[in-house]
Parts: C-alpha cells; sequence; structure tokens
C-alpha cells in the first residue's frame, strides 16, 4: 500500500499501511469522502452510517489542493487521512487523487458511495458522472447527526471560529 493509503480497523494491519490487506472478495465496498479537516462527532457519525451501507469502508481524504469549495484545510491531507484510518469505522483511508476525484472509485468498484449529510455534492450529479464512466454503484446519503447536547461544533469552520474567539 502506498504512502497515499493507510488501514483501519478491519484490515488486518493495525493501521500500519503496509500490512493492509484490502476487502475481501465478496465484501461489498463502500466509499465514503471529505475533507476532514479538525475532526469532530459529525464526522463520527458520517463514518459509521457509511460503514453501515456495506461490509468494507474506504474513505477517500481530499487532497487540500483539491479542497475548493470552503476553506483550505489547516491540517496536511497526510496527517487528516492518518486520524481518518484511526477511527472505528474505517477500514483503509486514502487520499484522494491529485486531478480527478473517480479515479480511486473507479480502481476500488465499489457497492455504495456514501455522501455526508451535508456535503455539498449533488447526488444526481455524482450519479451521472459515475454512469459516463461505466461505474455502476448506488449512490446514499448519510443520515443527520444529533449530538443531544448544546454547542456542539460540528464544522471545522465552526471550530476555527470558536478558536478564534476564545484566544482573542
Amino acid at each position: 500500500m502506498s504512502d497515499d493509503a493507510a488501514g483501519g480497523r478491519n484490515d488486518g494491519s493495525g493501521g500500519d499501511p503496509a500490512r493492509a490487506t484490502g476487502p475481501v472478495d465478496g465484501n461489498s465496498v463502500v466509499v465514503a469522502q471529505g475533507t476532514f479537516d479538525l475532526l469532530h462527532p459529525g464526522h463520527r457519525h458520517y463514518l459509521r452510517d457509511a460503514a453501515a451501507m456495506g461490509d468494507y469502508l474506504v474513505v477517500i481524504v481530499a487532497r487540500s489542493e483539491n479542497v475548493t469549495h470552503k476553506a483550505t484545510p489547516v491540517v496536511s491531507g497526510p496527517q487528516r487521512r492518518e486520524m481518518v484510518a484511526g477511527l472505528d469505522p474505517v477500514d483503509e483511508a486514502r487520499l484522494g487523487h491529485p486531478e480527478d476525484i473517480f479515479v480511486p472509485i473507479e480502481k476500488l468498484d465499489p457497492a455504495v458511495i456514501a455522501l455526508g449529510f451535508d456535503q455539498h455534492h449533488d447526488e444526481e450529479g455524482i450519479r451521472d458522472a459515475l454512469a459516463e464512466r461505466g461505474i455502476d454503484c448506488a449512490v446514499q446519503r448519510a443520515s443527520a447527526y444529533d449530538p443531544g447536547y448544546e454547542d456542539a461544533l460540528l464544522s471545522t469552520g465552526d471550530i476555527v471560529d470558536r478558536i478564534l474567539d476564545e484566544r482573542d
């Protein structure tokens, strides 16, 4: 496995990319993707939902240079990938392709692509792009997260804003 990938919970690697084995034949692969900058409980909820959609969860962590819909990540791509790989629901975490988000999806041939509840991606647009590439998989959106307590910070932007407010 390359430096762009790290094993997670069920791949026999103990998080060591050199020992990761990948999905077992017959397992339904689920792909989740995102930036995962400054992890928060919403990320964990999304990945738990995604893991429940199949047998083997691969998370594609966006490269910093490809994050154009919001502020540039604070944490480097390799560090974000390492943190995601260490989360219980995750079997494997990879950095995304430098130019084309669909390249890793083509290689993985997933049964499901799991979108986060509030991710900016359009489900129909993703389905159309997959069909154009001959990728036959479902696209499902994760459920909303209710933390059950006040003042939950469920976005990196909110976390950064709180830090700046508290440190002034």
